[in-house]
């Protein structure tokens, strides 16, 4: 069976002026000079996920994990090395990244669900569901820019989930918003990796999420892959680092 996801020596490096106006840029310029530095948000990494995993993803700020999701899901490409992915992926990324701050919740629904790959006729089917789900019927018609995060995170987080998804990506979506509903969050996102064997990747600093919902888990440390195995485990050894 071939893995859902696989890294093979991926390298993502991104680059930023060192000149930060053309006053700056110009002569440097002309003179040949290097005009832009480079920063290595991942380094050589290699892993291998199959269908129907739940993955954690653990590390210190600016390791690399949100990046490895983007990757995952086309945001933006390796500098070097390979990525495979075989399944239709769902991103819950950045946090109301793809809402339209003047439309409705109503509207970003079919908006958000266009982005994602559904036809309208798939949110009309689904449309219910979606506003049930995220128990914001109340507040449906409003603008979103009215919503505080923890609205953001229930729209965004509903109409994600009805998109069918083979693999789900979820970065610290969980961290915003009542503990009641993270619990309804969590209990979907389960009964999609076992009724339905979704590929799961869960982006959180909250290590008890990821040592009770995550089957194994990648540890991110300096943009490099420090080990990847059971949840218990590696979240034990980054505990163990933090203190070193």
């Amino acid at each position: 069976m071939k893995p859902a996801i696989d890294f093979q020596h991926v390298t993502k490096k991104f680059s930023f002026q060192s000149h930060k106006t053309f006053k700056e840029f110009l002569p440097a310029l002309i003179k040949g000079e290097q005009t832009t530095n480079s920063f290595t948000a991942l380094d050589d990494i290699s892993f291998s996920i199959n269908r129907g995993e739940t993955i954690g993803i653990i590390g210190p700020n600016g390791s690399g994990k949100s990046t490895i999701l983007k990757l995952i899901a086309k945001v933006m490409s390796p500098t070097s090395g390979k990525i495979t992915i075989h399944g239709k992926v769902s991103p819950l990324i950045e946090l109301g990244a793809g809402m339209h701050p003047e439309l409705s919740g109503l509207e970003n629904i079919y908006l958000n669900g266009s982005i994602l790959g559904l036809s309208q006729k798939e949110v009309d089917h689904n449309l219910k569901d979606i506003i049930e789900f995220s128990e914001l019927s109340s507040f449906i018609h409003q603008p979103v820019k009215r919503y505080s995060s923890g609205m953001y995170m229930r729209l965004a987080f509903s109409i994600a989930v009805h998109v069918n998804p083979e693999i789900l990506l979820v970065d610290e979506i969980l961290a915003v918003g009542d503990r009641e509903f993270q619990t309804k969050c969590l209990h979907r996102m389960k009964s999609f990796v076992t009724d339905r064997q979704v590929t799961l990747l869960i982006v959180s600093h909250d290590l008890n999420i990821i040592k009770t919902f995550c089957q194994k888990t990648l540890y991110f440390r300096l943009s490099k892959l420090v080990n990847f195995g059971q949840s218990k485990i590696i979240c034990q050894q980054y505990l163990n680092d933090q203190h070193l």
